[in-house]
């Protein structure tokens, strides 16, 4: 690709480059996971996303034959890499498919390691 006169500059992205970019982001991820985890009350992992949240809502709702998940979480903070604001008021997620919420205890070893979360 040009820039500027005269210049050529090759701007392609290796694929090993952009594993370290990943890679980086998922570590400052995990670090920001770990300064906020004692503001929250709550976590709560579905199918596509983690949460902690101060409040959690679980209702249980039925439509013809199925069954499915609709919560609510107030003051959250959401697992997502690619996400700037990661602190949120409100959330709403329906599902089908299983949502696990558990009480924080924040008893520093019992934190749930979110390495170990995510890799289920």
């Amino acid at each position: 690709m040009r820039s500027g006169v005269g210049c050529v500059h090759d701007e392609r992205v290796s694929s090993e480059d952009l594993e370290n970019y990943e890679t980086d982001a998922e570590l400052a991820l995990y670090r920001e996971y770990r300064d906020v985890v004692g503001l929250f009350q709550y976590v709560v992992e579905t199918e596509r996303r983690f949460y902690l949240a101060n409040k959690v809502d679980l209702q249980v709702k039925a439509s013809g034959g199925d069954v499915y998940f609709d919560v609510t979480l107030v003051d959250a903070w959401v697992w997502d890499v690619y996400r700037s604001a990661r602190l949120v008021k409100n959330v709403r997620v329906v599902t089908f498919k299983d949502v696990n919420i558990e009480e924080l205890s924040h008893d520093e070893e019992s934190m749930p390691d979110l390495r170990q979360l995510r890799g289920r």
